[in-house]
């Protein structure tokens, strides 16, 4: 079973390392999708959707929403930033029914990017 819950921050940032028009400071309006998979625990939930908004909201909104996120991630594209929320959120996430199944970040409302676990491993930097 999955469960998911979305999430939106608002964000500025440059791309020091890329030559086009995100090279120029600017902001977007985030949305994130936090995935879980899991069994039903003994209440018959995953995880409690208040439990995982608490634990998103406290780990990574705090220091993404209204942040710029050059101070954060050197290059802050989509692809580090959704890699970064991975490695932030995962040890809070794993429990004896669940773990982190998915994050997905959307840059802008029709470009977004996905990660799974097996992403963390299958491309070096």
């Amino acid at each position: 079973m999955y469960l998911k819950r979305t999430f939106t921050f608002d964000a500025a940032h440059n791309l020091i390392h890329y030559h086009g028009k995100c090279e120029a400071l600017h902001g977007h309006t985030y949305r994130l999708a936090v995935t879980l998979k899991g069994r039903l625990d003994s209440e018959g939930m995953v995880l409690d959707f208040v439990e995982l908004k608490t634990i998103v909201n406290d780990i990574v909104l705090s220091r993404l929403d209204h942040a710029y996120l050059n101070d954060i991630l050197e290059q802050p594209t989509a692809e580090h930033i959704a890699r970064w929320i991975w490695q932030e959120l995962n040890p809070h996430l794993s429990r004896p029914n669940c773990e982190l199944h998915e994050i997905e970040v959307w840059e802008t409302a029709s470009s977004s990017v996905i990660i799974h676990r097996e992403d963390l491993t299958a491309v070096r930097e």
